[in-house]
C-alpha cells in the first residue's frame, strides 16, 4: 500500500514549505537564541538547517528502504509521526517546550542549541520525514525526479535561515510575551495537523480512505 503525490515541481515545492512550516519554527529559534549576538544566533541557524538537511536527506535516500525491512506499512507510520507532532504541539501549546528552550545549561553550545527543540522535531519532524519519504517514493519517481525534489529541499531550507537571520527584528518588535503568543498559536495549528494526519492514517489503515493514483 503506497500513496504518493503527482510529481510537479510547483506542487512538491509547496508542499514541502507548508509542512516544513517555516513560520511555526521562528518562535523556537527566537527562544533557543535568547541573549545571544546576532554572529551566534546566525551560527545556531546554519546548524539547525545543515542538520535538518542531512536529517531529512537520510529518509530521502533510506527511509522507504527501512520501513519496507521492518514492513512497516505507510499509514502506520504516518500514525507514529502524527502522535509525535500531536505531543510536540501540545508542548508549545502548554509551554513545555518555552521552559525546556529557557532552561539550557548555561555550558550549551550553539550547536546543542541547534539541535533541539529546534532542528528535530521542529524543522525535520514527524510530518516532513513522511512528506520527503512520499515525494521520493522508489516505485514512482526516477532518479532524477528524486534529485530534483532534493533541490526543492535545500531551496525550502535557504529561505528557512533568511527568515532567521530576520527573526531578531521580529523579537524587538513581539517581545518576549509576544513570542509565547505566536509558539502557543502555532502549537494549536500544529496540533490540528497532527489530529487530521492521526483521522487520514486511520482510515487508510482500515480501508476507510482511498488512495491516490501513482
Amino acid at each position: 500500500m503506497h500513496t504518493s503525490f503527482a510529481h510537479d515541481f510547483v506542487y512538491e515545492f509547496v508542499t514541502l514549505f507548508v509542512i516544513l512550516d517555516p513560520i511555526a519554527t521562528v518562535p523556537l529559534f527566537l527562544i533557543a537564541t535568547s541573549g545571544l549576538v546576532r554572529k551566534d544566533a546566525l551560527k545556531v541557524a546554519g546548524y539547525a538547517v545543515g542538520v535538518s538537511f542531512l536529517v531529512l536527506l537520510a529518509a530521502i535516500a533510506g527511509g522507504q528502504f527501512l520501513l519496507e525491512a521492518l514492513h512497516i506499512p505507510m499509514p502506520a507510520f504516518q500514525l507514529a509521526g502524527s502522535l509525535v507532532l500531536l505531543l510536540f504541539g501540545f508542548k508549545l501549546v502548554l509551554g513545555k517546550l518555552t521552559e525546556e528552550a529557557r532552561s539550557m545549561p548555561a555550558e550549551y553550545t550553539l550547536f546543542d542549541r541547534a539541535i533541539y527543540p529546534l532542528a528535530i522535531p521542529g524543522i525535520a519532524g514527524a510530518g516532513a520525514i513522511l512528506t520527503v519519504v512520499l515525494l521520493t517514493d522508489n516505485n514512482t519517481r526516477s532518479f532524477v525526479e528524486q534529485a530534483q525534489t532534493t533541490g526543492e529541499l535545500v531551496v525550502c531550507l535557504v529561505i528557512f535561515f533568511c527568515l532567521y537571520a530576520v527573526a531578531t527584528q521580529l523579537f524587538r518588535f513581539l517581545g518576549r510575551s509576544g513570542v509565547e503568543i505566536v509558539s502557543r498559536v502555532f502549537g494549536l495549528v500544529l496540533c490540528s495537523i497532527a489530529v487530521n494526519g492521526l483521522i487520514t492514517a486511520i482510515k487508510l489503515s482500515f480501508g476507510m480512505a482511498t488512495l491516490p493514483p501513482h
